[in-house]
Parts: structure tokens; sequence; C-alpha cells
């Protein structure tokens, strides 16, 4: 399974975004779905998790801006964005993966945000 990240781009604070990150194949049986992000300088950091139950979590600093959710018929996983300041700035990352055998652990490729006036 190969992943295709996009919907990244340029907006203003206070704007939004919404991310995709399309599956080469089916996203049944896998155990959670991540978006990541690296801002410049930083290390990169969990930014939202849905497992496959449909419990999620978010980090801290989204502060319920983000809601992450996924479409199985078009095997994708969206992270829709708002409010978006500059220090949401940075390359976001899917991932996929089954902590089950067989272990699937896929990344995306990453798309840039970048939140500035």
């Amino acid at each position: 399974v190969q992943l295709q990240a996009s919907g990244g781009g340029l907006v203003q604070p206070g704007g939004s975004l919404t991310l995709s990150c399309t599956a080469s194949g089916s996203l049944f049986g896998l155990s959670h779905y991540s978006w990541y992000r690296q801002r410049p300088g930083n290390e990169r950091e969990l930014v939202a998790r849905l497992f496959s139950g449909g419990r999620t979590n978010y980090a801290d600093f989204v502060g319920g801006r983000f809601t992450i959710s996924r479409d199985n018929a078009k095997n994708t996983i969206y992270l829709q964005m708002h409010s978006l300041t500059p220090e949401d700035t940075g390359i976001y990352t899917c991932r996929i993966r089954r902590n089950v055998t067989p272990i699937i652990d896929v990344w995306g490729q990453g798309t840039q945000v970048t939140v500035s006036s």
C-alpha cells in the first residue's frame, strides 16, 4: 500500500485547509490512521489519530480546531483544519498502521502547509 497526501498550500491566519491522504489499497483491517507534522526546526509530532473502532486522539495544540476522518469507499483519510495560525506551518504526513501480523506501517510523502499573511 502506498499513500499520497494532498491539499496543502498557503493560507492566511484564521483560514482553513483540508488535507487528504489516499491509499493505493483498502484501508480495512488497519489499527489506526494518523496525521503527523514537522514544523521548521522541530521534531515530527503526532497531530491526530483515528483508531479502527472510531476513537480519536488529538495533540493538545489542536485545541478542537482539527478533525481526522476517513472515507473507506475512497480509501482516503482526511484532516480538516480550521483557525490556522502561523505555528501550524509545517510538512504534514499521513500514516497507516496495523499492529497485528502481518504488520503494516506505511507513511505518505508529506504535504506542505504554510500559514502566513
